[in-house]
Formats: structure tokens, C-alpha cells, sequence
């Protein structure tokens, strides 16, 4: 016997994108390739696209820059779009618009993920997507946790298109101090949101808390 489900009870399907963001120098870790630091024997990219595969994601932008050609090497068995920063230097924005632009669409939500983050997993990219389909208001969902604002975003159609057209700025502090109306901030406990991989200290702490074995792959030549 089937059930009746009460009206607005069920969220229908988005059709989700993502731009992995695997571009950076990795400057404050002396030039490593933040992308291709392993966890457990694994590249923290590769561990990136299997939780965006486990969450359903229908489109993925893997934007590279530094260290170009190992990062694409390592995504190369992956069905993925590929797009390279010439500009990478410059800063995390322009990446987020070269995705962006790269992607096909038309999508309903867009995941701005980085490849340093260690320990998400599909699990943490349903919940976001969970809290942008509950979210009351706003075009940008920023997980926040215990007052520290975190990654991935979750973007919609109106937010991608105002980025693309007039180059507003997607980090999480600009938006929440200077243009709140996008925003809503998704206040959670889970701190995996929060976890990323910066300096030598940050992989040293994860190593120790976790248990975890931490390799960095060898430094790009100097250019």
C-alpha cells in the first residue's frame, strides 16, 4: 500500500554542476601541489571527484593552473572538463570564473569546491546541497561553524549569472559583510566544513588528530 506524502514534503531533483578549484601555488606551503598531497596513499583531487560522484553531481570543472600537467594526469580517468588558469597567480577569483565559465549547463545549483579540503565526502556535499534546498532566502549558501565560515558553496543560477556578468567577488567574508542579501549563512557542527590544508602545521595537525598518513608529492621546478 502506497503512502501519502503531506504537500512540500519532498524537494525535487536539481541538476547540480561543480567547479573543483585545483589551481593554486600552494605559497604557504613552499610550492607544493596542494591537489596531489595524498591521504592514505590517495591524491586529495582524486578523493575530491569520488565524493562529488557519490553526491550525484552531473557536471564537474576541474580548473588547473600550478603544477598543470600532474593534476591533469592524475584526473585523466575521470569523466571531467578541464580548464586551465593561465592567470592563476593572481588569485582563487579568477579560477572561479574560468570554471564557471567552462561549465555546459543549465544547472540549478553550482558546488564551488576546493581540492584542499581533505575530508569531505559525499555525505558532506549532500547535506549542503540539503541546507540550499531548505534554505529560506538567498542565492548562495555558505556552510558556517561555530561563527567560522567554511567550504564548499553552493551558488544558483541568479548568483552564477550577476559573478559572470559583473565580477562579484565569491569569497565567503565579502559576501557576508557586503552583500548579505546573497547570502545564507547554514550554520552546522560538522567541522569537516571547516578543515583544509594551508600550511605544513595544518597537514601536521590532521596527521596527528586522525592517525592518517599525509604525503606531499615533489615540488614543482622553479619557473
Amino acid at each position: 500500500m502506497g503512502c501519502l506524502l503531506k504537500q512540500g514534503g519532498i524537494h525535487s531533483r536539481l541538476r547540480i554542476g561543480a567547479v573543483l578549484l585545483a589551481a593554486g601555488e600552494g605559497r604557504r606551503m613552499g610550492g607544493v601541489a596542494k591537489p596531489l598531497i595524498t591521504l592514505q596513499g590517495v591524491p586529495l583531487i582524486s578523493r575530491q571527484l569520488i565524493a562529488l560522484s557519490g553526491a550525484g553531481i552531473d557536471e564537474v570543472v576541474v580548473v588547473t593552473g600550478y603544477a598543470r600537467h600532474a593534476v591533469e594526469e592524475q584526473v585523466r580517468s575521470y569523466v571531467v572538463t578541464l580548464a586551465h588558469n593561465e592567470a592563476h597567480a593572481d588569485g582563487q577569483q579568477g579560477s572561479v570564473r574560468v570554471g564557471l565559465a567552462a561549465l555546459s549547463g543549465p544547472f540549478d545549483a553550482v558546488i564551488i569546491m576546493l581540492a584542499d579540503q581533505p575530508l569531505i565526502g559525499a555525505g558532506d556535499l549532500t547535506e549542503l546541497i540539503g541546507a540550499f534546498k531548505k534554505r529560506p532566502a538567498g542565492h548562495v549558501v555558505v556552510p558556517v561553524v561555530n561563527g567560522q565560515r567554511g567550504n564548499p558553496i553552493v551558488l544558483d543560477d541568479h548568483a552564477l549569472s550577476r559573478i559572470l556578468a559583473s565580477g562579484t567577488n565569491l569569497g565567503c567574508r565579502h559576501l557576508i559583510e557586503h552583500e548579505p542579501e546573497l547570502v545564507h549563512a547554514y550554520e552546522t557542527a560538522n567541522t569537516r566544513f571547516v578543515t583544509d590544508l594551508d600550511t605544513m602545521d595544518d597537514l601536521q595537525r590532521l596527521a596527528q588528530q586522525t592517525g592518517w598518513r599525509l604525503e606531499l608529492p615533489a615540488l614543482e621546478p622553479a619557473r
